[in-house]
C-alpha cells in the first residue's frame, strides 16, 4: 500500500508543477515578459 502513496504523491507534485509552470506560461504569453517576472517575484 505504501507504493500506492507514494506514486499518488508524486502525480500530485506532478501536476502542481506542471499548472505552475502553465500558468506563468499563459502570463507571459497574454502579459508579456513584465507581467511574467512580477507574477514570478509574487510567487517567492
Amino acid at each position: 500500500m505504501d507504493e500506492n502513496v507514494q506514486k499518488s504523491c508524486w502525480g500530485i507534485a506532478a501536476w502542481t508543477v506542471l499548472a505552475l509552470g502553465g500558468a506563468l506560461s499563459l502570463i507571459l504569453l497574454f502579459g508579456g515578459a513584465d507581467a511574467a517576472q512580477t507574477a514570478a517575484v509574487a510567487i517567492r
